[in-house]
């Protein structure tokens, strides 16, 4: 096998497999990850939207399970394999290499669904960068504190609320019953949202005496 990927038939995968050891040759002196710092795919899917079925392919296939370098890494290395295996059983089999673009689109065929299937996996064991962001629709349902001016109906005030990670975040708000004004310090239940803008209501309690 090893003469056949010096030969014509199987030159398409010892390029792939040249590739592959280039990639991992530059990963080792570090040029890798900066070559590859903007190719990273995130695939998200959303069975709302209409790249839905788009997303669905790209993950069945791998494509941002692991990172974009590894995941071609694979893909290159079970093309190059499989191709010259192909050729190697092919010649053995019929006397004669068969045209090398005839076997690459068959080991093509083969490698990508390949690819996925060794890609998964390997996704969930690799470590992941945990984020903590959110949708700030999350902070509908929190506490939140009136900390710059007077709300009233038509005229917010800027309030801070911490989301579930503990994190602060800094809204503008506004009463949710018009007959409502929330003063500074005051504590306020988030109902509902109106694109940048929040509703509140009263907790109930920030007039009453404190015990304390």
């Amino acid at each position: 096998m090893f003469d056949l990927a010096l030969q014509p038939e199987g030159l398409p995968f010892s390029v792939a497999l040249a590739v592959v050891a280039l990639l991992a040759l530059l990963q080792v002196i570090g040029l890798g990850d900066m070559l590859g710092a903007d190719t990273d795919v995130d695939v998200d899917v959303d069975v709302d939207g209409d790249m839905g079925v788009d997303a669905g392919l790209l993950s069945l296939l791998g494509i941002g399970r692991v990172p974009f370098m590894m995941w071609l890494m694979i893909l290159l290395s079970l093309f190059g394999v499989i191709g010259l295996a192909g050729q190697h059983f092919l010649e053995a089999l019929t006397g004669a290499a068969w045209s090398p673009w005839l076997v690459s689109a068959g080991s093509a065929f083969v490698s990508l669904p390949a690819t996925g299937a060794i890609s998964r996996p390997l996704g969930r064991m690799l470590p992941k960068d945990e984020t903590t962001a959110i949708n700030v629709s999350a902070l509908v349902g929190r506490e939140a504190e009136v900390v710059i001016g007077t709300a009233s109906a038509g005229n917010p005030a800027r309030a801070k609320v911490t989301d579930h990670f503990g994190q602060t975040h800094y809204v503008m708000l506004e009463p949710d019953n018009a007959d409502q004004r929330f003063v500074q310090s005051e504590k306020v239940l988030i109902v509902r949202r109106e694109g940048e803008l929040f509703k509140a209501i009263a907790r109930g309690d920030h007039y009453l005496p404190r015990l304390d």
